[in-house]
């Protein structure tokens, strides 16, 4: 027969749902989601049993973590040796894992997210845990099957005397499916399993009083209602709020910082802080001025708000919303029962490992009976042999057949007459004789208690109950190892948080250079000349304001922008290019800047001398690219704006005439081209000054300082007309 004759045709969307099952079976059973019975998916499981093939008992010393991947590899799973290596890293981690099952030594990773020293330099040995886990796995308490290559055989499912499933949590995404199990307090596992061996049937609401809710290894607070709770027990699903624990610490001058000692499980601490750090530089936590790491072995997060008067429980409720400090857990029960996966409910997932722990106690009984069995007939024959000593030694002297011989004198089984001539002369002693009848007695009496065992339900759930006492015991909440690290809130009302943060005003000083960089500086009255710029760069403009101000900027081009003043850049260095806040065009440039408030106004001016009053309130924009206010024709620009205080304006040109008149007859508007302030030949505005006459005119000059003009009656005069020469002394930078 030719080769292609045994080739078949099939459609494709046969062949790709045959291909797609098999794999997706594959990743359901042998990959992604854990036993029921002993919480473990394939990986674990080999990885646990071949070290304890590899005799590395919790009391034992360690081994190269790169041999015991290679061991699991080799005999056990088939896949890369770095999946295998990242599940006993992730089984040794204190963060990861409620009960570690793996003990490590060496760099593990930590919380913040950095990863584990490569397999070569770490080492591993199993955990007491661990030990429970595989406890009497040699007795026949579990089946085993081949492994992959059909070489060796590897255990079904660990016989489990410790509830992993729900203590240690599990979590796998599978094909059509996923899992995620909390991990839980011991001791109240216990007290629920306890309570389902007397009360099968027992209502969730009483399971609820022995199990709470989970609890994480990283700690954190629950905050959900008893009822949230109890319908994802109930149902298998469901979400979990949890967030961060913290508290207030006071230092002098009623200043004060909030201390985050615990975070939420699963929560990447690198990445917190730069979340946190970066709501910080984008202002959406103006109330928050700084977070610091001071973390050692426990975890230490310093929140600095901006001042003392912050609300703290107004600054974390935005924290908790805004980041990772509180994060929801989402509960999926979706484990292998009877090698089907189901969402179980609570209740079912401790039952499930009950009956498994009765199972396995049968089971290891039967092994035992069988053991003393086999015992109890060689102790048998060896008694035979004290009763008949000259008897035996003679046959064994003398007979050429002496197994055949002693088997038929004596009715013998084969066992006994293989003990018989394989025991040493020393053990002819009377007192080997003494010790034998003891044990003879003893196993009888242990066969008779487990034979009672074996018949008996009750007995059997005494007996589980028993050891899981033993568990309870050894990890009660009262001892450090055991204790409940995550509390648990039912009564905390979460509030609404108003995003719109009035933070705390503080004294600024706007500063924009010749180049357009602008930035802040803490406070006024600073001595501008010690004002660092860029090279060829110098101070173009400033304005004392407060820094939850909006800030008004009027542009050459008649347009206004507006920018938040915690948009800018504050410090000591250069500050940030203004092109960035806001969409300046090339040639354009800022000539005032203006505080915003909402019941101000102010007069504009352009360079042919029109100009009006605009408000505040139409002057702002919500756009990058700035709001059009003073409408200019061709070769007009804007030269002049002042924020109206008075009731005259003082319009110079450069010609160097002044003109003053009443602020009444300038008109106010929204937007437009205005009126004729000043009349000129030749030259155009200069500046316009608004100023109450009854004060006089006051003139700042070339070097800040104010030059006060009283007697200026000879200037005053009707809009539009061309006005006078300046008076004297009046400042040669007009």
């Amino acid at each position: 027969m030719n080769l292609i004759d045994q080739y078949k045709d099939i459609e494709i969307i046969d062949a790709l749902e045959e291909r797609y099952l098999a794999y997706a079976l594959t990743t359901i059973m042998d990959r992604a989601l854990p036993d029921v019975r002993d919480g473990l998916k394939p990986v674990h499981r080999r990885l646990l049993f071949a070290m304890r093939q590899l005799n590395l008992s919790s009391n034992s010393s360690f081994k190269k973590s790169a041999r015991i991947v290679g061991e699991v590899m080799g005999r056990f799973h088939p896949h890369g040796d770095q999946a295998i290596y990242d599940t006993l890293v992730r089984l040794a981690q204190d963060f990861s894992v409620r009960w570690p099952l793996i003990d490590g030594q060496g760099n593990f990773g930590n919380i913040d997210g950095d990863n584990a020293a490569a397999m070569r330099y770490t080492e591993s040995k199993l955990t007491v845990i661990s030990e429970l886990l595989l406890s009497g796995i040699d007795e026949d308490c579990v089946d085993f099957r081949l492994t992959y290559d059909e070489v060796d055989k590897e255990p079904v499912v660990l016989p489990s005397n410790f509830p992993n499933l729900l203590a240690n949590g599990s979590s796998g995404i599978a094909v059509g499916m996923a899992t995620s199990i909390p991990p839980h307090n011991v001791e109240e596992l216990c007290n629920a399993s306890l309570h389902l061996i007397k009360h099968r049937n027992s209502h969730f609401d009483k399971l609820l009083e022995f199990i709470p809710g989970p609890d994480f290894p990283t700690g954190g607070e629950i905050v959900e209602s008893k009822e949230t709770i109890l319908g994802i027990y109930k149902t298998g699903k469901g979400n979990i709020r949890v967030r961060s624990k913290w508290t207030i610490e006071k230092e002098k001058r009623g200043i004060w910082k909030i201390i985050v000692s615990e975070i939420p499980y699963q929560v990447n601490k690198g990445k917190l802080i730069e979340k946190i750090a970066q709501l910080i530089l984008d202002k959406k936590i103006p109330i928050l001025d700084d977070i610091r790491d001071e973390s050692a072995e426990k975890i230490r997060l310093v929140l600095i708000p901006r001042n003392r008067d912050v609300d703290p429980d107004h600054l974390m409720e935005a924290l908790f919303n805004l980041s990772d400090l509180e994060s929801r857990f989402s509960v999926n029960l979706n484990a292998l029962n009877n090698n089907i996966p189901r969402v179980h409910n609570i209740r079912d997932m401790i039952l499930s490992w009950l009956d498994h722990r009765r199972d396995v106690l049968v089971r290891r009984t039967n092994y035992r009976l069988k053991e003393i069995k086999d015992r109890l007939e060689i102790l048998s024959g060896y008694l035979i042999v004290y009763l008949n000593l000259d008897q035996v030694i003679k046959i064994i002297r003398q007979e050429d057949n002496p197994k055949e011989r002693l088997i038929k004198k004596f009715k013998l089984s084969d066992n006994q007459a293989n003990s018989i001539l394989n025991m040493r002369l020393r053990s002819l002693r009377k007192l080997e004789e003494i010790k034998i009848k003891e044990e003879h007695d003893l196993l009888k009496k242990e066969k008779l208690i487990l034979g009672k065992l074996v018949k008996s339900d009750e007995l059997q759930w005494k007996e589980v109950s028993k050891e899981i006492k033993e568990i309870k015991k050894t990890y009660s909440k009262k001892t450090e190892i055991g204790k409940r690290r995550t509390s648990i809130n039912n009564n905390l009302v979460i509030k609404a948080i108003d995003y719109e943060f009035s933070s705390p005003a503080e004294p600024i000083t706007v500063v924009l250079s010749q180049q357009a960089w602008i930035k802040t500086l803490k406070g006024v009255d600073h001595d501008l000349n010690e004002i660092k710029f860029k090279d060829d760069d110098e101070l173009f403009l400033f304005l004392e304001t407060n820094s939850n101000n909006k800030l008004l900027f009027f542009a050459s081009n008649g347009k206004f922008y507006t920018i938040d003043s915690e948009q800018l850049a504050s410090g000591r260095g250069f500050g940030d290019p203004l092109k960035l806040l806001i969409d300046l065009e090339d040639g354009e440039k800022i000539i005032s800047i203006h505080s915003y408030k909402e019941e101000d106004n102010i007069i504009l001016g352009s360079k042919y001398g029109n100009g009006f009053i605009v408000s505040h309130k139409d002057a702002l924009s919500n756009r990058k690219s700035g709001k059009q206010i003073l409408n200019l024709s061709e070769g007009d620009e804007a030269m002049s704006s002042d924020n109206i205080k008075g009731n005259h304006i003082a319009v110079i040109g450069e010609n160097k005439k002044m003109l003053i008149f009443s602020l009444d007859e300038i008109p106010r508007m929204s937007k437009g081209k205005g009126v004729k302030l000043q009349r000129y030949k030749e030259g155009y505005l200069k500046k316009i000054i608004n100023f109450n006459i009854d004060e006089g005119l006051i003139v700042v000059d070339v070097n800040g300082r104010n030059r006060l003009f009283e007697e200026i009656e000879n200037w005053t005069g009707k809009r539009g007309q061309a006005g006078k020469k300046v008076p004297k002394g009046f400042p040669r930078n007009f």
